[in-house]
């Protein structure tokens, strides 16, 4: 046992003090006891994980773990800002998943997923989707030497600008389960048009499209309708006062426009197996994300980011691979 005070090992046990073991340093005559601090924090570090990543709250570990709500709330805080530094992991090819997410404080997380092994590859916190944060996040994925393959995005302008700026190669997939919901909250459950009826009708199919086949059979559907009801889509009103004019059925004519824009990018996955039709998996995972951060509900902005971040690595393969490595310590 080496010495706190002189560094020296010339020392023998003393007895015990206070439950911890006592030695007496013949070099400087000091006493001192192995209290071992860093097993302490190893230990609470057990707790805290679970604190992040399940579902626990500090009063139910306070009963599980035997230390005061206060000493769990101190350490908790103490090492969130400590969390390591995110590295990307390295892949030869990649379908990725993009998507970003707002919550209340004026935080949005931008996720890039791998669909193959459902992983964070890199991640952004930011007050939004800004075109030059995601370029920039496109171009270090791409630096390390990680091919993508394909993207499946939820259409944002943005997500879809940059891909083609720093990634002109790479396949873009447009979800379609965005594009469903989207065309059926704006048409509302009961439309009162045959056109709209059936525009609703064609967007709830769009889940069982699997095949190429069946892609061309939707879009020769999708032309049919819009061909019938041309006229009426793009109907007209005008005010006789100011000379505005707007479209009559404007949500109609919003779904459509929606449809015929997505239409190059809705069912390359029929083409490319590998390629993921929704981006319903990284919608999952900001589900569960959001119901931890519910349940520690009132933590400060800085805590809340720092939160997000543990999360994310502890959710990763580079948390896994360090919780390995802290056993065989």
């Amino acid at each position: 046992m080496r010495c706190p005070h002189c560094g020296f090992l010339d020392t023998i046990k003393k007895g015990k003090r206070a439950g911890y073991s006592r030695y007496y340093c013949k070099n400087c005559n000091s006493y001192f006891t192995d209290r071992r601090p860093y097993i302490s924090d190893r230990n609470m570090f057990i707790w805290f994980v679970r604190w992040v990543r399940d579902k626990q709250s500090i009063s139910q570990i306070s009963q599980a773990s035997g230390y005061s709500e206060r000493t769990l709330k101190n350490y908790f805080y103490k090492i969130l800002p400590t969390c390591p530094v995110w590295q990307i992991q390295r892949r030869e090819k990649v379908n990725l998943l993009i998507d970003g997410t707002y919550f209340t404080n004026k935080v949005c997380l931008i996720l890039y997923r791998d669909s193959n092994i459902k992983m964070t590859i890199l991640y952004r916190l930011s007050k939004r989707e800004a075109l030059r944060d995601l370029k920039e996040d496109l171009r270090a994925i791409r630096d390390v030497g990680i091919e993508i393959e394909s993207i499946t995005c939820d259409g944002a302008t943005n997500i879809i600008k940059a891909v083609q700026e720093v990634c002109p190669e790479a396949i873009i997939q447009r979800c379609t389960f965005h594009i469903a919901n989207e065309i059926c909250t704006w048409l509302t459950k009961k439309p009162k048009s045959d056109a709209a009826r059936e525009l609703r009708q064609l967007a709830c199919l769009l889940s069982k499209v699997d095949n190429h086949k069946q892609a061309q059979l939707w879009m020769r559907d999708f032309v049919d309708w819009h061909t019938k009801y041309e006229e009426y889509i793009n109907e007209k009103s005008v005010d006789e006062i100011t000379g505005r004019w707007w479209y009559t059925h404007r949500m109609l004519h919003r779904s459509s426009t929606h449809i015929k824009r997505a239409l190059p990018n809705m069912f390359n996955y029929t083409r490319y197996p590998n390629i993921p039709k929704t981006s319903n998996s990284i919608e999952s995972f900001f589900g569960h994300l959001k119901d931890h951060l519910r349940l520690h509900r009132g933590l400060s902005d800085d805590h809340f980011r720092d939160f997000i971040k543990w999360y994310l690595y502890l959710q990763s393969n580079q948390g896994k691979v360090a919780k390995m490595r802290e056993r065989e310590e």
